[in-house]
């Protein structure tokens, strides 16, 4: 299990200390390395049986250890099957950037430390690679060390410290109240020690939340996630639907499913507090991409709308919820990097950055510009594509809940799918639709970029059809992980 947190290390660190006289050695080397990792995480994925590796212990019982859980399974088994593609995109997109040997050894070790949060087995491991996934990513934030890219990483470290400090104390009161470190579904809290102490772990259940949801950019403390996209875009393509920001959800699944009990934080005030931000960040999110011009400053504001999604069905706190979230969680990262990427594809081919900069270029990169309309429509929640199934086990489960503030939260829903729809479609008509007087001779030099890029497109545009229409396996599986049954 340790081997596939320390390949990516490895051959991470090797192309800096050993750099290849040709490109190609490079890249293939790299490639090569990561998907034979993702092929031993699934390995893993497929037959584990609960085993526990403890990596070094410590005083009062705590300890670096890693388990496959259910959970466990479906954030290593999203990050190991789109690594390898996200990687490949890069390799292109890295022709035209300075520092690639910098690049792709912080790249690639990146890899390790998000499937070192993913198998974590206790709160204190999950927490380690958490901070150390800040640590590791903020040289590919400022890798161009422009001004922009020096403040843009300052203010991702500032946030991600502070975030996790809150999750610290968390952590703090976990391992004193609780009867264990190890993540447990139903919670680690025994029924004394939360009757005389629910006030106070309530409270530090909110900071914890907040605290690890900087990643997921829960509002007031999303305005690093817009800023990070001066970054690479296989770095924002990361950070945005993967590994950052996956690992701030996934975190707050341990927090409130694994740690706390969904059943200790339903019903009280806590839960009310919280969901109510998440709904104000669902729509704020979306209300500022309509107004934002650049491109990637676009998708990112719509990241931070989609990821208080899998929030909001964790804040439900019952299994169809957390069901909803998990559904969402993984086609939300389809999509997501789909567009992204496909963003990363224009501005390489084009170096146009702005929406109104679009006009015409549909004609001339029809694969990139159908790719990018099908994570749209699918974004926007259009029946037969990812984004509908998980919206509506999402509504569902808000409903069945029977919480006033949950059946709101619906409300929110539909007012960001509404204001996707406006979003994202101004792109697709301003590039297929510029109106009877364009000049297409602007744009005829600009054309759809090569394989490389191409494929990973390709396949996420595929996996978020079957998603669409074929979703019953992943939900099944869900099921059984949002109910404790694996």
């Amino acid at each position: 299990m340790i081997y596939t947190i320390l390949i990516p290390f490895i051959a991470g660190a090797f192309v800096k200390a050993f750099p290849f006289k040709k490109r190609a050695h490079k890249e293939i080397f790299l490639e090569t390395m990561v998907i034979l990792n993702s092929i031993l995480v699934w390995y893993l994925i497929l037959n584990s049986n609960g085993e526990v590796f403890t990596l070094a212990n410590f005083t009062g019982g705590l300890y670096i250890a890693f388990k496959i859980d259910g959970l466990s399974k479906v954030f290593a088994g999203l990050v190991s099957f789109l690594w390898p593609l996200a990687t490949l995109y890069a390799f292109e997109y890295m022709t035209k950037e300075e520092r690639e040997d910098s690049f792709f050894m912080f790249y690639t070790m990146t890899y390790g430390v998000t499937l070192g949060i993913a198998m974590s087995e206790n709160i204190l491991t999950m927490y380690f690679f958490y901070e150390f996934l800040t640590l590791i990513t903020v040289p590919l934030v400022m890798h161009t060390l422009t001004r922009e890219a020096i403040l843009a990483s300052r203010k991702y470290l500032y946030y991600s410290l502070g975030g996790a400090a809150f999750g610290f104390i968390g952590m703090i009161f976990i391992i004193i109240y609780g009867f264990q470190t190890s993540f447990q579904y139903g919670g680690v809290f025994a029924p004394v020690t939360w009757a005389a102490h629910s006030d106070v772990l309530l409270v530090v259940y909110i900071l914890a939340f907040m605290g690890f949801g900087v990643k997921a950019a829960i509002c007031p403390f999303n305005s690093w996630l817009p800023d990070a996209g001066v970054a690479p875009t296989p770095v924002t393509a990361l950070l945005h639907a993967v590994a950052v920001v996956k690992s701030g959800a996934f975190a707050i699944i341990r927090l409130t499913y694994y740690c706390y009990g969904a059943e200790k934080v339903k019903d009280t005030w806590a839960q009310n507090v919280l969901m109510i931000v998440i709904i104000f960040t669902i729509v704020y999110g979306c209300s500022r991409a309509v107004k934002e011009t650049h491109i990637k400053r676009r998708l990112a504001y719509s990241t931070i709308s989609n990821l208080s999604y899998i929030l909001f069905g964790v804040i439900i706190l019952t299994p169809a919820g957390l069901l909803g979230g998990l559904c969402h969680l993984v086609f939300h990262a389809f999509m997501k990097i789909a567009s992204f990427f496909c963003a990363g594809s224009i501005m390489h081919q084009t170096e146009k950055h702005y929406v109104y900069e679009l006009d015409g270029l549909g004609k001339c990169m029809p694969k990139v510009f159908t790719i990018f309309t099908v994570s749209a429509f699918a974004l926007m929640g259009v029946p037969g594509l990812a984004g509908f199934i998980s919206k509506w086990y999402l509504c569902q489960a808000a409903v069945s809940s029977g919480n006033i503030l949950a059946c709101v939260g619906i409300g929110g829903l539909l007012i960001s799918a509404l204001l996707t729809a406006i979003y994202m479609l101004t792109i697709i008509v301003r590039a297929f639709f510029p109106g009877k007087d364009f000049d297409y001779s602007k744009v005829e030099e600009s054309k759809d970029p090569n394989w490389k890029m191409i494929l990973p497109l390709t396949v996420f545009t595929v996996v978020t059809f079957i998603f669409g229409i074929y979703s019953a396996p992943f939900a099944e599986f869900f099921y059984k992980v949002a109910y404790g049954l694996i």
